[in-house]
Order: structure tokens, then C-alpha cells, then sequence
């Protein structure tokens, strides 16, 4: 396993959205383990493969409290949605930036497990919020989206200039 670069807010590629998976073959495990591996080190709780520069439908996930209870969801699609929530939400491609964001309370996803198996997974809470930020990756969209376009601004400019103290 390896970890993975992680893209940062703007860059470009990650507005581009990922293709259904055709076949879950070698790479795409290799894809997953090494996304786990990712995110775990990151530290995170979700990473979509777009996030790691790969254009492929994929997703990890483990909001667990002891980090052992990990999901990987393959072309997830959510079916239902009800409710509304507010959370404070940040991402591993904009790091250090945390903000409000409103997204349903609850979902339920359809995908591929690693064994090709269809599942469905109902959630509320933490994973239900989980779920809809990273299939949003997906679809080529960030949190910030969800945003004010001065907000947005500000996000660029403070990272920016992260960037460049760092550089």
C-alpha cells in the first residue's frame, strides 16, 4: 500500500467528474486500499478517488470513533434523501477550512462493496453528511461550493497564501 497526493482546492482536476467503475479488477482494490491508507494518514474520515486524482467512482469512509469500521462504496448513488441538517464541515482538499454547510439528514446509498455485491446503506447523522460530501466529489463538486462567493474568495486567498509560506 502507498499513500496517495492529495489535490487542493482549486486545483482544477478536482471539478472534473469521475466515471462509474466497470470492473472492479486489481487496480481498483489497489485504488481502494491505498485510499484507506490515505485518509486514515491524512487524518480524515471520507476520501473520493477524484480527491487522489483518479477519475473513478470510488469512495472510503470511516466516521467510526476507533477507525476500524471501514466502507468502501464503488459508483455510489444516492436513491433517497429527507430532512435537513447543519453542520460544520471541512475536507482534505481544503485543509484547515471548516464552515456551515446544509445538506439532508438523511440519505440512503446504493453501491458495490469490494466483492461486487449491490448494497444499500440508510444514514443519518455524521455518516448521512459523510456520504453526500463525498459523492459530491464524484460529481466534480466541493463543499465550498455550498458557500457564499465572497467566502469562497477568502478560502482561495487564505490558501493561497498557505501555499506559498509553505513553498
Amino acid at each position: 500500500m502507498s499513500l496517495l497526493p492529495i489535490l487542493r482546492f482549486p486545483d482544477p482536476r478536482l471539478k472534473k467528474p469521475a466515471a462509474p467503475v466497470r470492473e472492479i479488477d486489481e487496480n481498483i482494490l489497489r485504488l481502494a486500499r491505498d485510499m484507506a491508507e490515505t485518509m486514515y494518514e491524512a487524518p480524515g474520515i471520507g476520501l473520493a478517488a477524484p480527491q487522489v486524482d483518479v477519475l473513478h467512482r470510488v469512495v472510503v469512509i470511516d466516521v467510526s470513533d476507533t477507525r476500524d469500521e471501514l466502507l468502501t462504496l464503488i459508483n455510489p448513488e444516492i436513491v433517497e434523501s429527507e430532512g435537513k441538517q447543519t453542520g460544520e464541515e471541512g475536507c482534505l482538499s481544503v485543509p484547515g477550512i471548516y464552515d456551515r454547510v446544509e445538506r439532508a439528514e438523511r440519505v440512503v446509498v446504493r453501491y458495490l462493496d469490494l466483492e461486487r455485491c449491490r448494497k444499500t446503506i440508510a444514514a443519518d447523522g455524521l455518516l448521512a453528511v459523510c456520504l453526500q460530501h463525498e459523492i459530491e466529489h464524484l460529481d466534480g463538486r466541493i463543499f465550498v461550493e455550498h458557500l457564499s462567493r465572497l467566502k469562497q474568495a477568502r478560502i482561495r486567498a487564505k490558501l493561497a497564501k498557505q501555499a506559498k509560506i509553505t513553498a
